[in-house]
């Protein structure tokens, strides 16, 4: 049998909504390999005024349930520092509330404005030190791997990534696209982190 590329078996997975595909036995084939995460998994999208957040709860490709996702935008008024305070705080009570393994985190994206890049890094980094103060493991992933991860294509608009985990979890994540992208970073650390 030809092997087929990852991308039109990914293709394919989606066009089944995330289910597994059925073995000539009728029953489901498991598409969890040794090894693979499974647990609760914190995803960061960061930024200083808006940034999205998602627990998802992975126990295989077919079984994702997002307990959570919000979305901590912050007024202009606020100061800098005020802001990275507020993300700080907002990891801690999810890593409060719930039984995190993981934490997923989107890096920076390329920018060519340096004032942009630094805040955007202070954003981050005011998440990471809540979750490694705290013993959890933390994990950086490119905006181009998250997209290629859940939607099968590393240039998808934030709208396809969205229609994805719609289909993968049943949440519908149009209208709160900082969710959306905290949760696919959650997701691509469950569908590509191995023990």
């Amino acid at each position: 049998m030809a092997r087929q590329s990852s991308r039109k078996l990914w293709a394919e997975y989606v066009a089944r909504g995330g289910k597994a595909a059925e073995k000539s036995t009728g029953t489901k084939a498991s598409l969890r390999l040794p090894g693979q995460f499974t647990g609760l998994v914190l995803g960061i999208d960061p930024s200083l005024r808006a940034s999205g957040f998602a627990v998802l709860d992975y126990r295989s490709s077919s079984d994702i349930r997002v307990i959570e996702a919000a979305t901590l935008r912050l007024k202009r008024e606020l100061s800098q520092i005020e802001c990275l305070g507020a993300i700080g705080n907002q990891v801690e009570d999810f890593i409060d509330q719930h039984a995190i393994k993981h934490v997923a985190i989107e890096q920076t994206i390329y920018v060519q404005n340096f004032q942009t890049a630094q805040i955007l890094g202070a954003a981050r980094g005011a998440a990471i030190a809540v979750a490694s103060m705290r013993g959890l493991p933390v994990y950086e992933y490119a905006p181009l791997r998250v997209k290629q991860a859940v939607v099968g294509a590393g240039r998808a608009s934030k709208e396809q990534v969205a229609r994805t985990l719609q289909s993968l979890t049943g949440v519908d994540f149009e209208s709160r696209l900082d969710e959306s992208d905290a949760a696919a970073v959650a997701l691509c650390h469950a569908f590509t982190w191995r023990a």
